[in-house]
C-alpha cells in the first residue's frame, strides 16, 4: 500500500512542477522576456542547473523577475524532499521485485503521460491564459502581451540566435547579410559584455558571442541559426531569399482577393 502511495505521491509532484515552471515561464514572458529564454530561465532555476548566461544577469537585475526566480528556488528545495520521500515510499518498502517492476512501469507511464498532455497544443493554451489572468487580477506584473503585439500567433516567432565562430553570420555587418531579404528582422542585440543594442543599424555587426533578438518565420530563424559560412551558407541565403519572395507573391494574391470580395 506504502508504495501505492509513493507513486500517487511521485506522479503529484511531477504533475505540479510541470504547472509551477510553466506559471513561472509565463510570468517571465509578461515582464519582456521571449519564450524561450522564460523557459529556460524557469527550467534553470527550478532544477538548480545554474546556468550563467546574460539572460541570467537580465534576469538578476530585474526586481519582478528576480522574486519569480527566488520562488522558484524554494519550492526546487521543498521539490527534492517529497521526491526522495515518494522514492522511498514506492521503493524502498518490503515487497517482491515483481511488484517493484509493476510500480516501476506504473511510475513510468504516468510521468510519460504527464509529459505528453504537458506538450497537448490546448492544454499549453489553456494554461496560458488562465495563468495570464491569474496574474493580472492578483500580482502587478507588467502584463503586457508582446505575443499579440508582434502577432505571432501564426508562423511568425522571436527567436534568440547565438552568434559562434564559423556561423555565416559572424563577424559581418547587418547589411551585408541582407537579412529583411529573407523576411527576418532584427530587434536587438545582446553584446557579449552585457551591453543591448536596440533597433541596431545596418552598419552593426554581429560579433562571435554576441546574441541577435530576430523576428521572422520560425522555419527560416532555425535555418539560420544552423547556417555555416562559405558556399553552403550562400546558397542556403539565396535560397531563403527566393521563399521571402514567393511569400510576398502569396500575401499580395491574397490582398487581392480581399479586395475583389470587397468591391
Amino acid at each position: 500500500m506504502l508504495g501505492i502511495i509513493g507513486v500517487a505521491a511521485m506522479l503529484a509532484v511531477l504533475a505540479l512542477s510541470l504547472v509551477i515552471t510553466r506559471l513561472a515561464t509565463v510570468a517571465l514572458v509578461l515582464t519582456g522576456l521571449s519564450e524561450e529564454a522564460a523557459r529556460f530561465q524557469a527550467r534553470s532555476a527550478f532544477t538548480g542547473t545554474g546556468f550563467t548566461t546574460s539572460e541570467a544577469e537580465t534576469v538578476v537585475d530585474h526586481p519582478v523577475r528576480r522574486r519569480i526566480i527566488m520562488v522558484l528556488m524554494v519550492l526546487r528545495s521543498a521539490g527534492i524532499v517529497t521526491v526522495l520521500v515518494s522514492l522511498i515510499l514506492s521503493f524502498g518498502v518490503e515487497s517482491e521485485g515483481e511488484g517493484r517492476l509493476v510500480r516501476l512501469a506504473w511510475l513510468a507511464a504516468g510521468a510519460g503521460s504527464l509529459i505528453l498532455l504537458s506538450r497537448t497544443g490546448w492544454i499549453d493554451r489553456g494554461m496560458r491564459r488562465f495563468i495570464e489572468k491569474a496574474l493580472r487580477r492578483w500580482t502587478d506584473l507588467d502584463t503586457r502581451d508582446y505575443v499579440d503585439l508582434l502577432n505571432l500567433s501564426g508562423d511568425y516567432r522571436v527567436m534568440e540566435v547565438g552568434i559562434e565562430e564559423g556561423d555565416w553570420i559572424a563577424e559581418r555587418k547587418l547589411h551585408e547579410c541582407d537579412l529583411p531579404d529573407e523576411g527576418v528582422t532584427v530587434l536587438g542585440i545582446y553584446r557579449s559584455d552585457g551591453a543591448y543594442v536596440g533597433a541596431p543599424t545596418e552598419e552593426a555587426v554581429a560579433h562571435v558571442g554576441d546574441t541577435l533578438l530576430l523576428y521572422g518565420r520560425a522555419r527560416t530563424l532555425r535555418e539560420l541559426d544552423r547556417r555555416q559560412a562559405g558556399a553552403g551558407g550562400e546558397q542556403a541565403h539565396e535560397e531563403a531569399k527566393a521563399e521571402q519572395r514567393r511569400e510576398i507573391q502569396r500575401q499580395e494574391a491574397r490582398e487581392r482577393e480581399r479586395g475583389d470580395d470587397g468591391r
